[in-house]
């Protein structure tokens, strides 16, 4: 019952969020995250494909209760036998009637048989108690992996906002130059007509020009994929529109690598993984369980008449029922082959852990490399900014070229897509290591915006 009420929560929040417009809204990686778990389409099925396992548990568990059926049967039959049966059944046999007839050829019978029966399973030789805990850990492992699904849809849908930040605030670095060149080059047709500059310079800035052009155009395009794509992740309509928060400068990377992998030994996947194993383990009780005698319990009660739901004679019966199979045609090789079965699961269980922390320690290398290489390309950004601000102030001094500006101004440019694009990696090596490592990505989202920002600048 408490599953189901979660599931109507995410769907009644998902409505909520669903129904309220994405255009102008203001969008962070935190909302991102929230949005994708609530909305997304992966964990909406694994969140009700875990439901259908509580509710197969639950179904498990209820074959240890009695089950309780109630027939109706019609039959009309002149089967010598039967006839003679059915109107002992119905309490209505006549000794001089049935001696005036013909015994071997007698009339046709109707009767109809209202039965209730109760029946009872008093011992199974540990296979329904083995069959319940299998239903249990699958109903685990369900859940484990809904929750696994949960944090993939956050971490996609990180990613996407971090692809469409980037993209943004790359459109807006080339509309930035796109600017700065063409002032170039309205001064270089002043100076060209003015005999100041020859006209080759011209057309050097002409030509640069149009390469930003050209690079401008390419990353609109990408900038409305990029939009599709996030809308895709959270579920929502792909005419919608985002406003998106300034993508702040990465977190380091604090904690040791021996932390990472201790979290990741307690991966939702990997204990859904175990989960399951348990389950395999228990499908060995099952099998022996062929080998030891039933025991079950029965109970009826019967009512016939010659019309439906009569009850001209009624009759009870008690049974209580003991059977073993002395040979079913394999038994103990059915119990080795699962033995077998589990050993195999075991290994493919551990070769899964080992390959978590294989990738644990790839994705911490990579988180550690990104940030390195962030504040790499932040350097870099500061020295291509002194260097083209000196440029520009030796060419209004008539120092160097108007193609000096542009290859400072193009060099400036470059190292900021750089820092972009090398902001944007560590921010997603960092996402990608906190999930990698069983960890929620809210665990390393930004907490100081405003700080992060000051240090980028």
């Amino acid at each position: 019952m408490r599953s189901t009420h979660r599931i109507v929560l995410a769907v009644a929040l998902a409505g909520l969020l669903g129904s309220s417009r994405a255009d102008g809204e203001t969008l962070g990686l935190g909302g991102t995250l929230a949005r994708a778990r609530a909305q997304s389409r992966d964990v909406t099925a694994a969140r009700a494909r875990a439901e259908a396992g509580s509710q197969l548990a639950r179904q498990a568990r209820a074959f240890r209760l009695p089950r309780v059926s109630l027939q109706e049967i019609w039959v009309r039959t002149d089967s010598p036998a039967d006839a003679f049966g059915l109107l002992l059944n119905q309490e209505r046999f006549s000794l001089p009637e049935f001696s005036a007839g013909d015994p071997n050829d007698p009339a046709a019978t109707e009767n109809a048989l209202t039965r209730l029966e109760v029946s009872l399973p008093l011992y199974t030789g540990g296979e329904l108690s083995a069959r319940i805990r299998q239903a249990r850990l699958a109903a685990e492992a369900t859940r484990e992996t809904a929750a696994w699904v949960e944090e993939g849809a956050a971490l996609a849908a990180a990613e996407a906002y971090i692809r469409l930040a980037q993209i943004r605030e790359q459109v807006a670095l080339l509309e930035s130059s796109l600017e700065t060149v063409r002032a170039h080059v309205r001064l270089a047709e002043l100076y060209v007509e003015q005999g100041m500059l020859v006209r080759s310079e011209l057309l050097r800035a002409e030509v640069e020009r149009s390469r930003i052009e050209d690079l401008l155009s390419q990353a609109r395009g990408q900038a409305k994929v990029a939009e599709a794509n996030l809308s895709f992740r959270l579920a929502a309509d792909f005419s919608s529109t985002w406003e998106l928060e300034p993508l702040p400068a990465p977190q380091p990377v604090r904690e040791s690598l021996e932390s990472w992998l201790a979290d990741a030994e307690a991966r939702r996947d990997l204990t859904s993984a175990r989960r399951m194993l348990d389950a395999g383990e228990l499908e060995v009780e099952v099998k022996r369980s062929g080998i030891l005698p039933r025991v079950g319990f029965a109970a009826r009660r019967d009512l016939n008449d010659d019309r439906l739901f009569g009850s001209s004679g009624d009759s009870t019966a008690v049974m209580v029922m003991a059977g073993v199979d002395l040979y079913g045609g394999g038994h103990r090789a059915a119990a080795a082959a699962a033995r077998s079965e589990v050993e195999a699961a075991r290994s493919e269980v551990e070769q899964f852990r080992q390959g978590i922390r294989l990738a644990v320690k790839e994705a911490f290398e990579n988180a550690m490399s990104a940030r390195e290489r962030h504040e790499t390309a932040v350097a870099a950004q500061e020295s291509a900014r002194q260097v083209e601000r000196i440029t520009q102030e030796r060419f209004k001094k008539g120092v160097v070229k108007t193609i000096d500006v542009l290859d400072a101004g193009s060099a400036l440019r470059e190292a900021r897509t750089r820092e972009l694009v090398a902001r944007s990696e560590a921010h997603l090596a960092t996402f990608t290591l906190a999930v990698t490592a069983g960890r929620r990505p809210e665990s390393v989202l930004p907490t100081a915006l405003d700080d992060n920002e000051s240090e980028r600048k």
